[in-house]
């Protein structure tokens, strides 16, 4: 991967490399334009991500604190987000989705306040970009449906309450082409090299895509995108974190610093060189709240920059909910086993008001509901919370052991009483977490506070419609047998969203948005954005496979405005 000049001149300067910035730099790479991609985070072959306590506590986002691992969390006064650091941005942590946004939900609502929406695109507009993205993200669907418990159940949840259940294209490779799926084969080369060089294997089902998978059947950007953008030429330097944007005559001046410490290290960042690069266009793709943020602190030098900067934020009506203590009708336990599986199998799709011809009832905004897996170690912290049906337990079988000795019992074989210590786990496995997201109203707004980004978004415009997704998964519950028990943090009025967007939305004019249909900046001639930003309101389902999209459109604008044709 790249080094780095004081004096760098390149055609394009990509800030990102998540969803957004590998697509673009791949279509312009591909092209023929010299391109160069900033990636303040670390690369992450297989094999590289923590499982162990100690590892797991430095993979966080905060250099100044000596932290350069992946999960960046980032805490406003209605809402947590969580997002990552690295090469290949949020593909390291999302749960693999890859669904299209509802032809219905691309709304162009009058305003009537902070969280109106208007897209200026159409379901067309972002069709064969959709078609385009698809393939490379190597989508396959989720091929052992039928003998995975919580795929078997979620379907079965769907039947009873009478609603759309699908297996969603999931970018994870299964099987390789022509080939039947087989956990753990080696995956067979692309038509171009991978750039960490190391073999891959396909899904072991072990539920581990949020954490990083070590073997390397998630298809990450780093995978797909950013090796194929490597060979076409794209020069990829990671640990470079951008600090300032200046346009200087007909360029733009990027300005960044470069992490060389340690982990564990704690460096006043403010004092490190900083470096520059420059390019005829730069493309922002730092994530909604990264891209928002840039923005926001460079705002004095891009005075032509909309005053609806920091606006249409959303959570994607992200809320998490946990089935609890599944049951069969006889009152036997329903097994779940959320970590068979990748994290996401399956998805129930909930109406909204548009989806019919006619007025259509604006107060039913839409969802999704889909299973949320986890690797297995969580399933033993789950049981833990039993504590004191543990203790009980652990105190009957030593009380046995003790009373055997007094005894002179010569029995040699304790298997059944140790196994009896340990429980049945019944807790975690007739349990799921469940993942909702969907049209949430767009009404907050970033802004600087101090040094520091601000959101002021609340769950309280959007209270009907996650009364109607907890009302959703609660008849999920009772479908099968168990209870419903939503996020501690909703009593807090509280959320976490995984799925941040807005900030700098895209409109016709610059008097409702940042950026025009195709991501170009307004008043701001080579600057574009091309992430989760420019979402001028949720997108429903997972945002991943939309965002990519719109990148491709916007990367295919930027050739045509080159004069270039692929």
């Amino acid at each position: 991967m790249g080094s780095t000049s004081s004096d760098d001149r390149v055609d394009v300067v990509v800030i990102g490399s998540g969803f957004g910035g590998s697509v673009a730099a791949h279509r312009l790479a591909e092209a023929g334009l010299e391109v160069c991609i900033l990636e303040r985070g670390r690369a992450y072959p297989p094999g590289s991500f923590p499982r162990d306590p100690a590892g797991v506590a430095r993979n966080f986002w905060d250099p100044s604190k000596g932290h350069h691992g992946m999960f960046n969390v980032w805490s406003f006064s209605g809402i947590d987000a969580v997002v990552s650091s690295g090469l290949g941005g949020g593909s390291l942590i999302y749960a693999n989705v890859l669904l299209r946004k509802d032809e219905r939900w691309f709304v162009d609502e009058q305003p009537f306040g902070g969280g109106y929406e208007r897209w200026p695109i159409g379901r067309a507009d972002l069709e064969p970009h959709y078609d385009r993205v698809e393939p490379m993200l190597q989508a396959q669907h989720y091929p052992y449906p039928d003998t995975t418990p919580k795929t078997v159940a979620m379907r079965h949840a769907a039947d009873v309450l009478g609603h759309e259940w699908q297996l969603p294209p999931l970018a994870v490779t299964f099987a390789n082409p022509g080939r039947t799926a087989a956990p753990g084969e080696p995956i067979v080369d692309r038509p171009y090299p991978n750039l960490h060089g190391l073999p891959r294997r396909t899904c072991i089902l072990c539920g581990e895509c949020d954490i990083g998978c070590n073997e390397g059947a998630k298809e990450t950007l780093d995978h797909n995108y950013l090796s194929a953008a490597a060979a076409a030429g794209a020069d990829i330097r990671i640990r470079h974190e951008v600090r300032a944007l200046t346009k200087v005559g007909d360029e733009w001046e990027v300005d960044y610093i470069v992490h060389e410490a340690d982990d564990g290290e704690a460096i006043d960042t403010a004092r490190l060189p900083v470096r520059s690069i420059r390019a005829r266009r730069v493309v922002v793709a730092a994530g909604a709240l990264g891209s928002t943020f840039l923005l926001l602190r460079n705002r004095a030098g891009l005075p032509w920059l909309s005053p609806t900067i920091g606006t249409r934020f959303s959570g994607n009506g992200d809320l998490l909910g946990f089935l609890l203590r599944a049951r069969h009708g006889d009152g036997s336990a329903r097994a779940l086993d959320g970590t068979r599986g990748p994290v996401i199998t399956s998805a129930i799709r909930f109406p909204d008001g548009l989806d019919t011809d006619g007025p259509g009832d604006d107060a039913t905004r839409g969802f999704y509901v889909e299973d949320a897996g986890y690797p297995a170690f969580l399933a033993w912290l789950a049981e833990t919370t039993q504590f004191h049906r543990g203790i009980g337990r652990q105190a009957r079988v030593a009380w046995r052991r003790v009373w055997a000795r007094l005894r002179r019992d010569h029995r040699s074989n304790w298997s059944a009483d140790l196994a009896e210590a340990i429980g049945s786990g019944e807790l975690s496995a007739s349990s799921l977490p469940l993942l909702g997201m969907g049209r949430d109203v767009p009404d907050g707004t970033l802004r600087l506070e101090g040094r520091w980004l601000a959101n002021d978004w609340s769950m309280d415009s959007s209270k009907e419609y996650f009364d109607a997704v907890r009302a959703a998964m609660e008849a999920m519950a009772a479908a099968l047998g168990g209870e419903m028990a939503p996020n501690p943090l909703a009593f807090l009025k509280r959320v976490v969203t995984v799925h941040p967007l807005g900030g700098a939305p895209m409109a016709a004019t610059p008097e409702l948005g940042v950026v025009d249909p195709h991501g170009a900046v307004f008043g701001c001639e080579g600057l574009h954005v091309l992430d989760g930003a420019v979402m001028p309101g949720p997108t429903g389902p997972n945002p991943a496979l939309t965002i990519a999209a719109f990148a491709d459109r916007g990367a295919e604008h930027i050739l045509e405005l080159e004069g270039l044709t692929t």
